[in-house]
């Protein structure tokens, strides 16, 4: 299950980056906005736009798939991580500076997510009931 959930979530925050960033792109081609249909063919007349849809829908799925196996706090906290890789990526590849702040708040992120991973890891033993075998009260049938 550990090796789901780091695949899972490495693709979701694959997803999130990429929308993120094919929304910068797109968007670095879309300016000035105007309220006119020419402004909008401008925007879908760019490619990237249709790369952010399609990373939209491949988020909701593995979000949907992700949230039958896993707890909602932590998994919710993970995908936070996509702060910290939207800003890595954009210093590359938009030459955004990467500042101290901007690093240390990105640390904090990656501390509090391994936080709450270590808190979630020792609220559920190795012998308690899968998330999905659970009721809407928590407790497995049977309990």
């Amino acid at each position: 299950m550990k090796r789901f959930y780091l695949i899972g979530f490495t693709v979701l925050v694959l997803f999130d980056t990429i929308v993120q960033l094919s929304f910068k792109y797109a968007g670095n081609h879309a300016f000035p906005p105007e309220a006119n249909w020419a402004w909008i063919v401008r925007v879908f007349g760019h490619p990237w736009i249709y790369f952010a849809v399609v990373g939209y829908v491949g988020n909701f799925f593995t979000w949907m798939t992700l949230l039958k196996h896993a707890p909602i706090g932590p998994a919710f906290a993970v995908t936070h991580l996509e702060v910290v890789s939207v800003m890595l990526f954009s210093a590359y590849l938009f030459h955004e500076p990467l500042t101290w702040p901007r690093v240390l708040g990105a640390a904090v992120i990656v501390v509090g997510i391994v936080c709450l991973a270590l808190a979630e890891t020792g609220a559920h033993p190795e012998n308690d009931a899968p998330t999905e075998a659970k009721g809407a009260l928590g407790v497995a049938a049977g309990d």
